[in-house]
């Protein structure tokens, strides 16, 4: 049998149908996980044909042990994944130590990891990116800033999310943060930009073409909801706009994506922009070479009337797609709500309105909080219009 090791089955908690995908096409699926097996949901316990218990996975040196021990029971490793970005540079690592001939190495992590690599990427496929610096030289900052103007928009060169992201509008912020950041890291400075975050998703084949895609439309900007501690909406669409396909497909071939799921970030301009474009104009932001964070998986399903779970599955058994693309496609959102502010209608009611709509809803695990908030309603409807007023139901303030 083909093997498959699926590092972290149980984060977030329905990556379990991920595994189970591609035990129903054969593969033995190898669980790799820092959680206990007795507290394993029955769900992923059922997926894998057997799983490592690995407490301390940050440390190497474990989970390189926990991948020995498989080779050595089952033979060789064909694919090593967790589809989660916290562990793609780990993946790599694995991947390049046991020869697992499918998936990126070290040697090529670093353009999904990288963001001012990425621009290049970008780029090489005909797309204009935003301007931006590395943070090295404090002399060459300034002047940088000189040329864009303010505001501009400071990450790490290599993170996750909107952790330790910053808006920048004057230039005593700009002394503030160039005395008083983090030395051990290397951060990005782009010109900012005034623009709805939409994504591309989906999952490729081998030769780098998308067998699914769809899009999101990120109602919030993230820094914001993380800095400020805010509710959000996002929704998945029914149809994607033809030129987002377009500039998505030549991305994916430039950066050389295959048999895999992707999240390409964009903006699109709320204004003209004097070096980008006319407003509208769609501009790249991030590549993330994995499904889009938390639950969205799940969302997709609902827009899609599908299972990206499977298409993955099928993706690596069959390089193609065999689930049918012919079924109703909705606008499904979900909007979310924070424990510590006061609502206008209570959960209870959300769900008792709602009750023909929701098709998921619960709680964020506590490490994807501060960029999702709490508790969350999936739901799905036929008009945008439908989609709004639910989330205005959901997220109104008292």
């Amino acid at each position: 049998m083909r093997n498959f090791i699926f590092v972290s089955p149980n984060f977030p908690s329905s990556y379990w149908r991920f595994c189970l995908a591609l035990k129903n096409r054969g593969f033995n699926v190898l669980g790799i996980g820092d959680c206990p097996y007795q507290e394993l949901s029955n769900e992923c316990k059922f997926s894998l044909t057997e799983y490592y218990f690995c407490p301390g996975m940050e440390n190497y040196d474990n989970e390189k042990r926990a991948v020995e021990y498989f080779k050595i029971k089952y033979g060789e490793i064909e694919f090593l994944e967790s589809n989660n970005e916290f562990w793609l540079e780990r993946d790599a690592r694995l991947r390049s130590e046991f020869n697992v001939v499918n998936g990126p190495r070290v040697d090529e992590i670093e353009k999904y990891k990288l963001k001012s690599l990425q621009k290049k990427y970008y780029q090489d496929a005909g797309l204009k990116c935003a301007r931006f610096i590395l943070i090295i030289n404090d002399d060459e900052v300034r002047n940088f800033v000189k040329e864009v103007g303010y505001p501009v928009f400071v990450k790490p060169d290599n993170g996750v999310g909107a952790q330790d992201t910053r808006k920048i509008k004057t230039e005593d912020q700009l002394e503030d943060f160039l005395h008083n950041r983090d030395r051990n890291k290397i951060y990005i400075m782009e010109e900012f930009i005034d623009g709805q975050i939409i994504s591309f998703d989906g999952v490729t084949n081998s030769r780098s073409e998308p067998i699914f895609y769809t899009s999101n439309i990120f109602v919030n900007d993230n820094s914001q909801i993380v800095l400020n501690g805010l509710d959000d909406l996002y929704y998945c669409v029914p149809e994607v706009d033809p030129v987002l396909v377009d500039m998505g497909i030549r991305a994916l071939k430039s950066f050389g994506v295959k048999n895999r799921f992707f999240h390409l970030e964009w903006f699109v301009l709320k204004s003209d922009h004097p070096y980008l474009g006319k407003k509208g104009t769609i501009v790249p932001l991030e590549a993330n070479m994995r499904p889009a964070g938390a639950y969205t998986p799940d969302l997709i399903n609902f827009a899609n009337s599908t299972n990206c779970y499977e298409i993955f599955a099928d993706s690596i058994a069959f390089d193609e797609n065999r689930q049918y693309m012919g079924h109703q496609k909705y606008f499904a959102g979900a909007p979310s709500r924070r424990n510590n502010l006061e609502y206008a209608h209570t959960k209870e009611e959300v769900l008792e309105k709602y009750r023909n709509n929701i098709c998921y809803y619960g709680e964020y695990p506590m490490a994807l909080r501060d960029d999702m908030g709490d508790l969350f309603f999936m739901a799905k409807f036929l008009t945008l219009d439908e989609l709004l007023e639910f989330d205005e139901f959901v997220r109104g303030k008292k």
